[in-house]
């Protein structure tokens, strides 16, 4: 990867590990539902007077709208709103590639290879660990729940994302932006369902900077942005090779929650989080590091 492709990746990263933060201040001053709403507002409008759209059926644009972008972001920002730290969120939101393969199985039949169960097994038991620890750094059962179904959703969109993409070329930033035209249609519909016309309206009304300026961010930079960025990069190398990258993700979301959240971790979460970080990195390097191994070996012999 050349210098300037690593710079964009690693502006990437860290744009997707401050996402967290920024969901946090969006979220003092609009209901999470509402930033929802909002956000993909952005994503769509004006961006689709100018981007063709996608040349998809729109049942998968519905299932992709559905799944990856409001079942994810309708979980995850509720579950920051009822006691999910930004920290911990960016990692547990990692758990979706647990799910990624387990619908993988389930619905495309996808074999398992022999370390998977191992790998996964590590950061299953830490996201365990890690749930024991409710009323620390104020995270609630609730919202370690809801931050891993919208882990799940993420799952689904991933299968779904994947069918998509097999179908042809496909233009990133169409996909990106004609997907944002669902998930509005939903989130104001549960918005005012479970939270009220009298707190949206009250909400606009009183909309504050900064608040206006988190909605401008998670649809600008973290999906505009960041997805289409990301996919270039995966077009120009090996998933191999960036893919691990997103490993970087919850690393730059605990660090930017600890500076400009203050959210302190104890021993346990620690733990918890180095575990899962330890599975998802040897369910990646592990293959590799079998076939080196095995290499060497036949050169011995």
């Amino acid at each position: 990867m050349s210098p300037r492709d690593w710079g964009f990746a690693l502006l990437i990263v860290f744009a997707w590990g401050f996402n967290f933060v920024v969901i946090h201040w969006g979220l003092d001053g609009l209901p999470p539902l509402l930033l929802g709403a909002l956000r993909f507002t952005l994503v769509a409008f004006p961006a689709i007077l100018f981007v063709p759209r996608p040349k998809i059926a729109w049942r998968w644009l519905l299932a992709y709208g559905l799944t990856i972008s409001f079942g994810q972001f309708a979980f995850l920002f509720t579950a920051m709103k009822v006691g999910m730290p930004a920290g911990i969120a960016s990692l547990v939101l990692q758990s979706q590639v647990l799910f990624t393969l387990l619908f993988a199985a389930l619905l495309l039949h996808e074999h398992w290879l022999p370390h998977q169960p191992v790998t996964l097994g590590i950061a299953a038991l830490g996201l365990c660990l890690l749930a024991t620890q409710q009323g620390h750094s104020g995270m609630t059962l609730a919202g370690f729940l809801l931050t891993v179904t919208a882990a799940a959703c993420w799952g689904v969109g991933n299968i779904i994302n994947r069918y998509i993409t097999r179908q042809g070329s496909l233009n990133l930033l169409s996909l990106v932006v004609w997907s944002g035209l669902i998930p509005p249609v939903p989130f104001v519909l549960a918005s005012y369902w479970l939270e009220g016309p009298d707190l949206i309206v009250a909400s606009l009304q009183n909309i504050q900077l900064h608040s206006i300026l988190s909605v401008v961010y998670l649809a600008l930079v973290a999906t505009l942005y960041g997805y289409v960025a990301w996919g270039r990069l995966l077009r120009s190398y090996p998933v191999a090779q960036v893919a691990p990258l997103t490993l970087l993700v919850p690393l730059v979301g605990l660090l930017c929650a600890r500076i400009f959240l203050d959210e302190q971790l104890n021993l346990w979460q620690w733990s918890g989080i180095l575990l899962v970080l330890m599975g998802l990195l040897l369910n990646i390097f592990w293959p590799r590091w079998f076939t080196h191994r095995k290499r060497q070996s036949a050169d011995q012999l």
